[in-house]
């Protein structure tokens, strides 16, 4: 079991709902914080709440100049969890190119950015973890997903090589895999979303992946292994199931 307390996290995409919710839980198990997103007055608001050591370092991930100061304000941690995102729902057939473009330069250049600042130093000093959120819809392609399922794809498929680049490095790298939480991004749903968490559910899921040694944790488990064994469905099937009508 992985000890987190006394150790210092940078939770980048803290201000609302999953980080929020991931960032008091961290805190009360006794780690020290450091609050990245975009709004300085919703990272102070929350830091108010928690009862351990907090800073807040704003920091836009779609903007390597922010990035970088960001970064260099944090200075040396011992572990990374990347939660930023953002998430406009629509089918190819309504592609909005601005959209499409911000959900890839946030939820996967911009994780991309963010780990080519502390990947480096974790790597030569030895030590380090690094947690990734990815999600359920980045299994296999989705309809009415254009952007959002193919970046959190792209983002797993980083974990994946990662973890297998640094394994024996002392870096540890893990990959959190939700479905729907209850959010500002998932409100913009108009469809049921089954098994739809609260934030502090979705957080009991990741520090309970944070604490333990394996790599990845897909949740709910119901819910995800409809989507994990997607993977295994032929084309045909696949596409009859989940392809537009």
């Amino acid at each position: 079991m992985r000890k987190l307390s006394g150790k210092t996290y940078w939770l980048v995409g803290a201000s609302e709902g999953l980080g929020r919710a991931l960032a008091l839980k961290l805190s009360k198990a006794g780690c020290t914080l450091v609050l990245s997103g975009r709004n300085r007055e919703s990272l102070e608001a929350l830091a108010e709440t928690l009862p351990g050591e907090v800073r807040c370092v704003p920091c836009d991930v779609a903007d390597k100049a922010s990035v970088v100061a960001a970064a260099q304000e944090v200075g040396e941690i011992d572990g990374l969890v990347f939660l930023a995102g953002v998430y406009w729902p629509f089918s190819a057939r309504d592609w909005d190119a601005d959209q499409a473009e911000a959900m890839f330069d946030v939820n996967l250049t911009g994780a991309a950015r963010v780990l080519g600042q502390v990947v480096p130093g974790m790597v030569a000093r030895g030590a380090g973890h690094i947690v990734i959120t990815g999600s359920l819809s980045g299994y296999r392609g989705l309809p009415g997903s254009i952007g959002y399922s193919s970046s959190k794809a792209g983002l797993m498929h980083l974990a994946e090589s990662m973890h297998a680049d640094l394994r024996g490095s002392g870096v540890d790298v893990q990959l959190a895999n939700p479905g729907f939480i209850r959010t500002r991004l998932t409100d913009k749903n108009d469809f049921t979303m089954p098994f739809l968490m609260e934030p502090e559910q979705a957080a009991d899921e990741m520090l309970t992946l944070m604490r333990s040694q394996k790599f990845q944790r897909a949740f709910p488990r119901l819910f995800s292994l409809m989507f994990r064994g997607a993977n295994f469905l032929p084309d045909w099937a696949y596409y009859r199931v989940f392809g537009a009508r």
